[in-house]
């Protein structure tokens, strides 16, 4: 199996103004970090704009939406946007994609339908779109006739996934799988399904890189980072499959409660319902050394680490404290 293009990533959040996260980005990358993800919520700054921002204070870091969806900005206009983005870094983008929160899609009133599908044939477009054809294309969505005009140039597609039919296609399709977990037990599940795909990959293609896309909360207090990680820990339950919810002895009914909340728009009530249990599952939140623990347990079974939200109370800090974290355990 070839090296994947990155081991060592991270998810920056655009809940402040673009330079911050640019600067954040310059911190990522001098502290090891190869390859920065930018959150997509229509309530944060626009991703692609912090990619710029991102792209501009930053010299070999590989950057990317992480993740967009294909539902609230056309798969098209989500192309041209991501081939922007190689042109103004020399290269360097990368184009994460995933079906979306649905409770969130549901507050704008987007119905998340034939999720699989739109995924695919999202990646599919954009990848002949990036080779300077002009496509038409009828499935989950239409373009006629449209084209890029920009250079031609090649971006890898990160599947982000968490059910056994999204994972088994990332597998067989995509360049890297961003699998939405943070549980050594649900990430070893993940890697079957992938792996399952990846059993009718095309012989041609590299493997494909799989990558704990994990919430990530750590500081030398770990009350203060286990609180910091009720946000993520929310979207993540409203979000996930009763048998996960089974699998980590969840409470079905509470984490319902969760989801309402947030379809609600009730964030802060949202936050308040997650549960000790919810956290254990859905995040990777403690002290320095219970960080590096699970950090080696997540990587006995995955190639490399998204470290996703919130990163911790204090971002600077949690940055720097993570990526020492990965460095203890690259060195174990």
């Amino acid at each position: 199996m070839t090296s994947p293009a990155f081991t060592r990533a991270i998810e920056l959040t655009p809940e402040h103004p673009p330079e911050e996260i640019a600067a954040l980005a310059a911190l990522a990358e001098s502290v090891g970090f190869e390859a920065a993800f930018t959150s997509s919520h229509y309530f944060n700054r626009d991703p692609f704009v912090t990619l710029a921002s991102m792209a501009a204070r930053t010299e070999d870091l590989a950057l990317g939406p992480g993740i967009v969806n294909p539902y609230d900005a056309h798969p098209v206009t989500l192309a041209a946007r991501t081939a922007t983005l190689a042109e103004v870094s020399d290269g360097r983008a990368l184009f994460g994609i995933g079906a979306g929160d649905r409770s969130t899609l549901r507050t704008l009133g987007i119905e998340r339908e034939r999720p699989l599908r739109r995924v695919l044939e999202t990646a599919a477009v954009a990848r002949d779109l990036w080779a300077g054809e002009t496509v038409t294309h009828e499935g989950t969505f239409t373009a006629r006739d449209v084209s890029l005009n920009l250079e031609p140039c090649e971006v890898p597609v990160y599947v982000g996934a968490q059910g056994p039919d999204m994972l088994r296609m990332a597998g067989k399709h995509a360049d890297g799988v961003l699998v939405n977990a943070s549980h050594p037990a649900d990430l070893e599940w993940a890697s079957a399904r992938v792996a399952e795909g990846a059993a009718e990959r095309e012989a041609a293609r590299d493997p494909v890189s799989v990558l704990a896309w994990a919430s990530v909360s750590i500081a030398e207090d770990a009350d203060a980072a286990r609180e910091a990680a009720r946000p993520p820990v929310a979207f993540i339950t409203g979000d996930v499959a009763p048998p996960v919810l089974e699998r980590h002895g969840i409470d079905a009914e509470a984490a319902a409660g969760v989801s309402e909340a947030l379809e609600r728009g009730a964030l802060g009530e949202a936050f308040a319902r997650v549960t000790p249990a919810m956290l254990d599952a859905f995040a990777v939140a403690g002290t320095p050394e219970t960080v590096t623990e699970r950090f080696a347990s997540m990587l006995e079974t995955v190639d490399g680490v998204v470290v996703g939200s919130p990163l911790g109370p204090d971002l600077e800090t949690g940055i720097e404290l993570a990526a020492s974290a990965l460095e203890r355990v690259s060195r174990s």
